[in-house]
């Protein structure tokens, strides 16, 4: 379970402080050394138990952003999850 940052990410922090479990690190911590925002999938709880819908994704003001990313075996998933690689939060 988790969301991904694409590369239209504008690297704003607006989704930083939002994540409740701080899953998500800047492009300085990115471990692939990419110059985007990463999620870390193992970390990442799609807000569950925490909001309605994930908190980076709703505070990110690049329409689709952060992307759902493939679902992970045995994790808790949001029921309204969608399919990976579509956004998150569709405005």
């Amino acid at each position: 379970m988790a969301v991904k940052i694409t590369d239209i990410c504008i690297s704003c922090d607006a989704c930083l402080d939002e994540c409740p479990v701080e899953a998500i690190v800047d492009n300085d911590e990115n471990p692939t050394g990419e110059d985007i925002y990463y999620v870390y999938s193992d970390k990442c709880v799609e807000c569950v138990d925490h909001h309605d819908s994930p908190a980076c994704a709703d505070a990110c003001p690049t329409e689709g952003c952060i992307v759902w990313d493939a679902p992970g075996a045995g994790s808790v998933e949001s029921p309204d999850r969608g399919e990976a690689g579509t956004p998150v939060v569709e405005d």
